[in-house]
């Protein structure tokens, strides 16, 4: 198996609801609490497995907002686990998830350096490296109920624009969805051939205000808003 997910950057409206199911989940679980540092204070900081930069591309009337979720990119030749001294950093065989041993973890920050994707954050308070584990802890529990074994960012996106599944199995939803959408690696060009994919967005369409201010214009405006949406 080659597990990871596709994210479609079409449909992500930057709610930023996966980070904070993937921080819920992991206040306990395989790599220890996700710690905050002065959370009500002039700076607050923390450790995140999931961020979500958000751009503009286009000029109006065809802007659009782009939301770009980002974390471990679960890479096959993975350059985090390469570089590691101790051996903490290592990628799963059976499933093709990267993983950080706590244990062996001495927090030399070589990994961070190494990943192109800035997946990577050093818990201060363990002074140990973190980062996305597909919450491999509960992808396998059977305990859960067979469609709840998924990541917890997967679970929460209120809009799906998230996707989880076996990149190895040509017949899966992920590896279909990535051909049909002509879905694409980030920056495939450095060789590390990262498991995660994104689905391109749409382009947008121009809003039409030729007949701004006439009488109907905002009713047609709005079907065609929701028309736009449902795409």
């Amino acid at each position: 198996m080659r597990l990871g997910l596709v994210i479609d950057l079409d449909v992500c409206v930057g709610c930023h609801a996966c980070a904070i199911a993937c921080k819920q989940w992991n206040a306990s679980g395989m790599t220890g609490a996700l710690t905050d540092y002065e959370p009500y204070g002039a700076e607050p900081s923390g450790v995140w497995f999931n961020r979500i930069r958000s751009y503009e591309v286009g000029e109006y009337p065809t802007s659009k907002t782009i939301n770009f979720p980002m974390s471990c990119m679960h890479c096959e030749d993975a350059a985090c686990v390469t570089v590691c001294p101790t051996g903490a950093s290592y990628k799963r065989a059976e499933d093709g998830i990267v993983l950080v041993d706590q244990d062996k973890c001495m927090g030399c920050n070589f990994c961070s350096w190494a990943c192109p994707y800035g997946a990577r954050e050093l818990d201060r308070s363990t002074g140990t490296m973190k980062k996305c584990t597909l919450c491999a802890d509960r992808i396998y529990d059977l305990n859960l109920a067979v469609e709840d074994r998924q990541p917890a960012c997967v679970l929460t996106c209120p809009a799906h624009a998230r996707m989880f599944g076996d990149f190895d199995d040509p017949e899966s939803a992920v590896s279909r969805t990535v051909r049909e959408r002509s879905g694409y690696q980030l920056m495939p060009e450095l060789g590390y051939n990262p498991t995660n994919h994104y689905l391109p967005p749409r382009k947008a369409k121009p809003i039409p205000t030729e007949n701004l201010g006439k009488p109907g214009f905002k009713e047609k405006l709005k079907t065609f808003v929701n028309k736009v949406v449902k795409r």
